[in-house]
This record gives C-alpha cells, sequence and structure tokens, in this order.
C-alpha cells in the first residue's frame, strides 16, 4: 500500500486571455504510488502538470510538498526538490552519447574539465540499477525510440526525483518494452518514489495505477482507487456521456481487390510478404515493434525500395519509386509520427490540408486563394476539425484535430488504399472514436484501408481481418471473428511459428 502524502495540489485554477483551464481542481499524491492522470485532450492535465513544475504560474490555490507550501518559477526549482517529468516529445540530444544527455549541465569535473570516464562509469552504474542494457558511450541516434526512451527515465531517476511525471510514455514503444517499463516503474514505487502516469491506454492504467484522477473541461470529476472504477466509470468521466461501443466498427461487404501485394521483400527488413486489400475493408497490421509493419507500408508507399515482390493497384503492377508516384496511382499514408513526418507545424490549418493536392486545385500555375480557402473549409466540416479557423497554425491543435488535418490533407488526393500506420497513437478516447467513425466512413465509400495498430483491442476491434508479423515474417492471417489477444499474442511473439 502506498505511503504518506508527499503533494497535495489544492483547488488549483488558472486562467488564460479568456480561458478557465483550470478550475479548483486537487491532487493528493501517497509515496510509492503510480496515480493515473486521465482525461481527453484539453481537459487540464498538461496545465496541471506544467503548474506543479513552475512552467505557469498558478492563478489560485495552493500547493503543498511533504506538508511545505511551495511555488517554482521554473522547472530546475522544482527538480531541486525532487520534482521531474518525462514529457511524450523526448527532451534528447541525438547527436550527443547517453552518458552525456544523461548529466546534460551537470557534468562531472576533473581539474575543470568534463571527467568523460567517471560521466561514463555513473551513467553504466545507473542504468544497471534499472536493469538496461544500453552502453552509456552510444551515441543516442543510435538508439530505438524505445531505447531513447528509457534514457529519459534513466536521466529522471539520476536527479533522485521522490516524484516523477511521465506523460504517455509507451506511445510508441512495443509490448514487452511496456513490461520492461513497468518493471522500473514498480522498483521505483518500492523505494518510495511517487509515480503521476499519464495515458489513454486503458489498459496500462489498471494494470500500473493505484489510483486515479479524471479531469474533464479543466475541473476534476472523480478521484479513486483504480480497483473501484470501472472502464465505462472512467469513460463516462472522461467524456461526460457513456460510449456503448467502444470500438463503432461497422462490418461491410467488401468489394473488388484493390491492392494485392505478392511477396514483397525488403533485404533486412521483412520478406516474402503476401496479402491482399478489398474495397471497403480495413485491414489490419498487429505485430511488435520492429516486425517491419512501418517497413511494408514504407515499401508500398514508395519511401523504400522493394527488393523483390510485387505490388498491384486495381489490376495495374505498380511500381513506385517515390512517394508522389504512389499518390498519382491513388495510395496515400498517414505515417506513424504525424508531427515529424504528416504536418508542417509552423504552417496553417488551410496549408496543411490543401498542400498534397495544390496542382489539383490551383490552375495555369496560379495560386487561387479563394479556391485554397473554400476547399479547406469543406475539409474542416468534412472532418470536424476543430480549429478557431482555417488560419490557426496547426501546431496550436490536440493531438486528434492534428491527426484529421493529416486525414484531410491525404483524402483530397482522391486515394484509392489509405494506409494508417497507428492513427490514434497519442490521442484521447473522444478523439479516438473520432478518428474510428471516419474510418467507418471511407470504407462504406469503397475505400481500401490498411490500419497498422500496436494497441491489440484497437487493431481487433476496427479491422475485417488481420495480418500478424513477427521479425519480418508474415506469422498468421485471421477474421475478425477468428481474432483473439491471445491468438495474435502466439503469432507475433519473436520466433514462433505460424498459428
Amino acid at each position: 500500500m502506498s505511503g504518506p502524502i508527499v503533494l497535495e495540489m489544492i483547488d488549483i485554477s488558472k486562467t488564460f486571455p479568456g480561458v478557465r483551464a483550470l478550475d479548483g481542481v486537487n491532487l493528493t499524491l501517497h509515496a510509492g504510488e503510480v496515480h493515473g492522470l486521465m482525461g481527453e485532450n484539453g481537459a487540464g492535465k498538461s496545465t496541471l502538470m506544467k503548474i506543479l513544475l513552475g512552467l505557469y504560474q498558478r492563478s489560485g490555490g495552493t500547493i503543498r510538498l511533504r506538508g511545505k507550501e511551495v511555488s517554482y518559477n521554473n522547472p530546475r526549482e522544482a527538480i531541486a526538490d525532487g520534482i521531474c517529468m518525462i514529457h511524450q516529445e523526448l527532451n534528447l540530444i541525438p547527436e550527443m552519447t547517453v552518458a552525456e544527455n544523461i548529466f546534460l549541465g551537470r557534468e562531472p569535473l576533473k581539474n575543470g574539465f568534463v571527467d568523460y570516464k567517471k560521466m561514463c562509469r555513473d551513467a553504466k552504474e545507473l542504468l544497471e540499477t534499472l536493469h538496461l542494457n544500453i552502453d552509456p558511450a552510444t551515441k543516442l541516434r543510435k538508439l530505438t525510440v524505445a531505447g531513447q526512451q528509457m534514457v529519459e527515465i534513466a536521466k529522471a531517476v539520476s536527479y533522485d526525483s521522490s516524484i516523477l511525471i511521465m506523460d504517455e510514455p509507451t506511445s510508441a514503444i512495443s509490448e514487452q518494452e511496456v513490461e520492461q517499463l513497468f518493471n522500473i516503474i514498480r522498483s521505483l514505487t518500492a523505494k518510495g518514489v511517487a509515480v503521476v502516469y499519464i495515458s489513454h491506454r486503458m489498459e496500462e492504467i489498471y494494470q500500473i495505477c493505484d489510483r486515479i484522477t479524471v479531469l474533464r473541461d479543466g475541473q476534476m470529476i472523480t478521484s479513486d482507487l483504480s480497483a473501484n472504477l470501472t472502464e465505462q466509470m472512467l469513460i463516462q468521466a472522461m467524456v461526460g456521456r457513456t460510449l456503448d461501443q467502444y470500438y463503432p466498427k461497422q462490418y461491410l461487404t467488401p468489394g473488388e481487390v484493390v491492392l494485392k501485394v505478392e511477396n514483397l521483400c525488403l533485404e533486412n527488413k521483412f520478406r516474402d510478404v503476401s496479402f491482399e486489400v478489398h474495397a471497403g475493408e480495413v485491414l489490419g497490421f498487429a505485430g511488435m515493434m520492429g516486425a517491419g509493419r512501418t517497413e511494408i507500408c514504407e515499401t508500398i508507399f514508395g519511401i523504400r525500395r522493394a527488393t523483390g515482390g510485387k505490388v498491384t493497384i486495381c489490376g495495374k503492377e505498380l511500381k513506385a519509386r517515390r512517394p508522389y508516384q504512389a499518390v498519382e496511382v491513388g495510395i496515400a499514408l498517414v505515417s506513424e509520427d504525424r508531427k515529424l513526418y504528416g504536418l508542417n507545424l509552423v504552417g496553417s490549418v488551410r496549408d496543411n490540408i490543401v498542400l498534397s493536392a495544390l496542382k489539383r486545385i490551383n490552375s495555369n500555375a496560379v495560386v487561387n486563394d479563394g479556391r485554397l480557402n473554400r476547399v479547406a473549409k469543406e475539409q474542416v466540416e468534412r472532418f470536424r476539425i476543430k480549429t478557431p479557423s482555417i488560419s490557426t497554425k496547426v501546431s496550436n491543435l490536440s493531438g486528434g484535430n492534428q491527426q484529421k488535418v493529416v486525414l484531410a490533407k491525404w483524402l483530397l488526393c482522391n486515394c484509392r488504399v489509405l494506409i494508417l500506420d497507428e492513427p490514434t497513437r497519442g490521442i484521447d478516447i473522444g478523439a479516438k472514436t473520432e478518428i474510428y467513425k471516419l474510418i467507418n466512413e471511407l470504407a462504406a465509400k469503397g475505400m481500401a484501408i490498411i490500419m497498422v495498430s500496436s494497441e491489440m483491442p484497437e487493431v481487433i476491434g476496427m479491422s475485417d481481418r488481420i495480418v500478424v508479423f513477427s521479425e519480418g515474417r508474415q506469422t498468421g492471417t485471421m477474421d475478425h471473428l477468428q481474432a483473439t489477444q491471445e491468438r495474435i499474442m502466439r503469432c507475433a511473439m519473436p520466433r514462433k511459428e505460424v498459428v
């Protein structure tokens, strides 16, 4: 059971010009507990944590750390008091080594110079205590996203934090790596560290959290032991209504074959991959991180060049060597990293939406602002994108609305095949349901859809058929009636044969 209270945030409020972001929110943390903080994007979770860290100054309320009232002007002051946050967007430097990233700004010195031997030794010792098999001399860019996430955690632990805030820590790691993360969290809480765990993944919340607090529209809706809160209660608390169907999948009669892949290979990534996608069908791709799912999608789209095999779209062989050639024949790819590959974050909603169809919208190579505005507004309405205007910077939108902008952009190309790589990663439950409804609408109009997802309930709940991959091999294919989490896991485990 958790220990004494280490942190109290009492009646916290925050007002921005014209917006009351937080209204009388309370949060209590105990030593040795994992406290889940849940709510839709915009519910106030980030604002509350930024106030705790000193990034924002509260408009009202009190913060007590171990019974003493505190107020921080910046994160450095919070870190000095043992409060550290691991952000969803990793704050690491790729060209530096693991050790340099961990001790950045706190490097050990010897005779006025950085003592690299001691720094590597200390980093190795820290990594070993967390059971992380990572070489501290390795350049960070050589690690996987999961490896970089573990380095971020090691960096936070190196501050001897008594309160650790984790924001969507599993958004880019596999199930095996999630279990490794959970083991690290359990080892920290056993030493009395209090963990605030922010996540949209319901199954993880129940697996790791002792207590859950739900925010909605800047207010605390409920806070209780996780054992006392059912999934339906959490959903209702987060969105203000019951969701009768978590995955509102509509099962349709598939049409003709739109995309056919035969014995597709990419050296050192995957081999002998074969499948078909029909009009009106959602084909799910399941498997662990590194199974080759993303590489297969990128090869079909022309980002990577196949070393063998054949791809056919609407009966014609596809020989796309560049993405624009795939777009020309009706294939669109929504990347798993929308911020890096799917959006121009400094551009407006309008500019992002019309980007892929400028040639079709404009005539005679002359930009027609009126037509661009009209098309963008139509897409905003069609996809129910919540934005103050089409001129708003896309970086100011929530994750769910950013994802809708990416979809709106690609569907202006009149694509026949839509590849969705982790389409709901990092977005809240309400926005997920909106994305699922859009997938249903597109399938109903005859689009062939490939959906890659690391969330097994999602891939089972939204797919007509599922293809499972492991270590670059296709290890199982099943329809939605046959699919269970256990069967998918048996196929997805490394070195397992087809079940």
